[in-house]
C-alpha cells in the first residue's frame, strides 16, 4: 500500500504527520496552496506510480488491449490497444545531481475495428455453422458470431462471456480455462447449439480448435461441424458452360429457371452491395459481363457460377412433375444461390437469401431428418399462414472420397388447408359408430394437433386454431404443454440474453420535479473563497441560460420526436426458453387430472420428421385448471441469482501485468483556502 497526502489550503496546525505517513510508505506528500492548483497537483502522484514501469524497461513494453466497446467515431465496435510512453533522458540538478528521468510521459493507443478483424478470417471456407471466436484472459469475446448489440449504433456491447454466448456445457467450461491460461488444444464434443432465430436448440458435433494469438493475451478458436472440415472448391474452365450456368440466373429466366436469389456477397470490389435483390442480380450480370475476374472474388464467383448451373438442373426436373398440395419448391446452397419454383412462390419468399445467415438452412444442416418449419408467429400484420405455407427441409449429403459434404438444402413449401384435410383423412376408422372415429374437422370431442421439435404448433383439427399456427402451443393449451414437459416429451432450456435493449420505464411529465440544485446560503454569498469555486460559477450560468433562452428545454423535447426510437431503448437482460427433444422415446400417453373434469391424451413422434402428433380430449371438454400461458419468447429478466454466480465464480486470469500491483490511498487533510 502506497499512501498519498495533500494538504490544501492554510493550516494552523503542524503538517508533519501525514508528510511522514506518506514518505513512510512510499508515497508523497503535496502542499496545494489554493483551490485552483488541485486538478495540476493531485495529477502529480502518476509520475510516482510511473517509476516502477519506467524502470522495468523493456518488460513494460507490452501493449494492453481494452474490452470491445462503441467507437465515438462511428468505427463500430473496436479495440483498443495501448503503450506507456516514458521519458529516460539524463538531466542534471542541484539537489541530486545527473541522473536519469523516471517520467512516464503519456500513452499511446490504436483503434481496431472488429469489422477489419474479421475480415481477415476466412469465412465462406468453413460453411455456415463454422465460426472463429477470440477471447481474453478474463473469458470475455473479443469475436463471436454471438456478439451482436441490437442497436449498435446507440447501444455500448456489454463484456460478454464465451459461455454466456453459447450453452454452457463441463468441456466448454475446460475449454475456457485451457484459452485463458494460453494453451493449444482440439476437442470434439457433442453439445446443445441455438438456432439463428432463437427458437430452437439442436444437438450438434462440434471440433474445438483453439491456441494463443502471438503478442497478445487473446486466445483464438475455431469451430467446425464434421461436414465443414472440407469444402468444395469450385474451377470453371470451361467458357460455354460458365456463359450456360451465367444464362439461368438471368432475371429474364425466371419462369423458366425460377426466382433465383443471389446472397449479398463482396463478389466483385466495385460491386455495391444491395439489399433489393432484383436490382443486386441485375447489377452482378452486368459487372460480371463487363469486367475481367481479376476484379472479383474468384473463389465466389466460381462457386455461385457452379451451383447456379447445378441447380438450373434441378428445376428442370421440377418442370415434369406436379403434385397437389404444395406452394413451392426449392433449393438453396453453400455458394449463396437460392432458387424457388415457380416464379410466383418466389416472389412472396421471405426467407433470408444469405444462407449463411438463414435460421431453417443452418438448422437443416445440423439434422439427418426432415425439418418441418411454421412462420414465426405475429399478431400484428400476420398473412394467413395458409397462404404462406408451412417450409419442409432437407440437407443434401454429398460423399466424395469418404469425406461427407452438405452443400446444399432441399425443399418444398405445403399447403396448409391441403395438409390438413389429408392428414385427417388418414386417421379416420371406416366403419366407425364409436364417439371417437378420428380427427374429424372441428371435432367436438377430440383435438387433434401436430407440433414441431420446438413445441409451435403446426397442424389442428380445428379451424380456430388455423390462425394460430407458429404459435408457441404454450399460449393455445397450456395445461397439455406443461404436461409434456413434465413426462419428457419436451425438455426444456432457460438462456439469458445480456446484450438486448428495452423500452425504459416511463415516467408522468406531469409530476416530473425539477432536478435539485445546490442553493447557496447567506454565509456563502459572502464568502470569497466561495464566489471562487466551481459551484458558483456554474449556478451562474444556470440563472444566465434560464434568463436568455426560457425556451430551451422546450425545445429540446420537441426535437426528441426525430430521433429514432432506438436511442430510448435501455440496456437490460432478456430471458427466453427453448423447448427440444431430449431422448429417443417415440411413444407418450397420459391423463390431465383437473379435479373436477380430466383429460387423456396420446402423442407420437413422426419417424424422420422433427413432428410429434397429439390427440387428446377437446380442450373445451375440461376447462377447469387451465393456468397462465407457458412463456416461451423473450422477455424482460432480472438475470441470473448473482448470490449463485458469486459462489462458484468463473475462471479468470486478468491481464498480464510486468509491474508489481500497488494499492494507493490518497488522504487529502483540507483546511481553509
Amino acid at each position: 500500500v502506497r499512501i498519498f497526502t495533500f494538504s490544501v489550503g492554510q493550516h494552523n496546525y503542524d503538517k508533519g504527520p501525514i508528510q511522514w505517513m506518506a514518505c513512510s510508505n512510499k508515497g508523497y506528500f503535496y502542499e496545494i496552496p489554493s483551490i485552483g492548483a488541485i486538478r495540476i497537483n493531485t495529477q502529480e502522484y502518476l509520475d510516482v506510480l510511473g517509476r516502477p514501469m519506467v524502470l522495468a524497461g523493456k518488460q513494460a513494453k507490452h501493449v494492453q488491449w481494452t474490452n470491445v466497446y462503441l467507437d465515438a467515431l462511428e468505427l463500430g465496435l473496436v479495440i483498443t490497444g495501448t503503450l506507456p510512453v516514458f521519458n529516460r533522458t539524463k538531466t542534471i540538478d542541484d539537489r541530486n545531481g545527473e541522473h536519469q528521468n523516471q517520467l512516464i510521459l503519456g500513452v499511446m493507443a490504436i483503434d481496431v475495428s472488429l469489422d477489419d478483424i474479421k475480415k481477415l478470417t476466412p469465412r465462406f471456407t468453413i460453411g455456415p455453422n463454422g465460426y472463429y471466436f477470440a477471447i481474453d484472459p478474463n473469458g470475455y469475446v473479443l469475436l463471436h458470431p454471438n456478439l451482436q448489440p441490437k442497436n449498435p449504433k446507440f447501444q455500448e456491447p456489454v463484456t460478454l462471456d464465451f459461455l454466456d454466448a453459447e450453452l454452457e456445457n463441463d468441456i466448454k467450461v475446460e475449454i475456457r480455462r485451457m484459452m485463458i491460461d494460453g494453451e493449444t488444444g482440439e476437442h470434439t464434443i457433442h453439445t446443445l447449439v441455438k438456432t439463428q432465430d432463437e427458437r430452437y436448440i439442436d444437438r450438434g458435433v462440434r471440433t474445438y480448435t483453439w491456441a494463443p494469438v502471438n503478442g497478445t493475451d487473446y486466445s483464438l478458436a475455431l469451430v467446425l461441424p464434421k461436414y465443414s472440415e472440407h469444402f468444395i472448391q469450385a474451377k470453371l474452365g470451361d467458357d460455354m458452360k460458365q456463359a450456360m450456368s451465367m444464362e439461368t440466373i438471368q432475371l429474364d429466366r425466371f419462369d423458366e429457371y425460377g426466382y433465383t436469389y443471389i446472397a449479398p456477397r463482396e463478389y466483385c470490389k466495385e460491386l455495391k452491395l444491395s439489399l433489393n435483390n432484383t436490382q443486386f442480380l441485375l447489377d452482378f450480370n452486368q459487372y460480371i459481363d463487363r469486367n475481367t475476374p481479376d476484379a472479383c472474388n474468384v473463389s465466389l464467383v466460381s462457386r455461385l457460377i457452379l451451383d447456379a448451373g447445378l441447380t438450373a438442373e434441378l428445376v428442370k426436373l421440377w418442370n415434369e412433375q406436379t403434385a397437389d398440395g404444395i406452394v413451392a419448391r426449392f433449393v438453396a446452397t453453400d455458394g449463396g444461390i437460392t432458387r424457388v419454383y415457380p416464379r410466383s412462390a418466389g416472389e412472396e419468399w421471405t426467407e433470408n437469401p444469405e444462407t449463411y445467415e438463414s435460421s431453417f438452412y443452418k438448422r437443416t444442416l445440423d439434422n439427418e431428418i426432415y425439418i418441418f418449419t411454421a412462420p414465426s408467429f405475429n399478431t400484428e400484420s400476420r398473412e394467413p399462414v395458409s397462404e404462406s405455407g408451412i417450409l419442409v427441409s432437407k440437407a443434401v449429403d454429398l460423399t466424395i472420397d469418404k469425406v461427407t459434404l452438405k452443400p446444399a438444402v432441399v425443399g418444398v413449401k405445403l399447403n396448409v388447408s391441403y395438409w390438413m384435410n389429408t392428414f385427417m383423412n388418414a386417421t379416420l376408422k371406416l366403419n366407425c359408430k364409436d364417439e371417437i372415429c378420428g380427427c374429424l374437422r372441428n371435432d367436438k370431442h377430440v383435438d387433434c394437433v401436430i407440433l414441431d421439435d420446438g413445441g409451435f404448433l403446426l397442424m389442428s383439427n380445428q379451424d380456430e386454431y388455423i390462425t394460430l399456427i407458429g404459435q408457441f402451443f404454450g399460449e393455445v393449451d397450456p395445461v397439455l404443454m406443461i404436461n409434456l414437459v413434465n413426462t419428457s416429451l419436451y425438455s426444456y432450456n432457460k438462456t439469458y440474453d445480456y446484450q438486448s435493449v428495452c423500452d425504459p420505464e416511463k415516467d408522468s411529465k406531469a409530476a416530473a420535479g425539477p432536478r435539485s440544485v445546490f442553493v447557496p446560503t447567506i454565509a456563502d454569498l459572502l464568502s470569497i473563497g466561495w464566489w471562487a469555486s466551481n459551484a458558483a460559477w456554474s449556478i451562474l450560468q444556470q440563472l444566465f441560460f434560464g434568463l436568455m433562452f426560457p425556451n430551451l428545454l422546450e425545445a429540446a423535447e420537441s426535437a426528441d420526436e426525430d430521433i429514432p426510437d432506438a436511442m430510448f431503448k435501455e440496456s437490460c437482460i432478456t430471458e427466453q426458453t427453448q423447448y427440444f427433444f431430449d431422448n429417443d422415446e417415440r411413444s407418450y400417453s397420459g391423463v390431465l387430472d383437473c379435479g373436477n373434469c380430466s383429460r387423456m391424451y396420446r402423442a407420437e413422434k413422426l419417424p424422420n420428421t422433427n413432428l410429434v402428433f397429439l390427440i387428446t380430449d377437446a380442450k373445451a371438454t375440461c376447462l377447469s385448471c387451465d393456468p397462465r400461458p407457458l412463456r416461451q419468447a423473450e422477455q424482460p429478466s432480472e438475470g441470473p441469482d448473482p448470490c449463485e454466480l458469486a459462489q462458484n465464480p468463473r475462471y479468470r486470469k486478468g491481464r498480464a501485468l510486468t509491474t508489481t500491483k500497488t494499492k494507493m490511498l490518497l488522504i487529502v487533510e483540507e483546511g481553509p483556502a
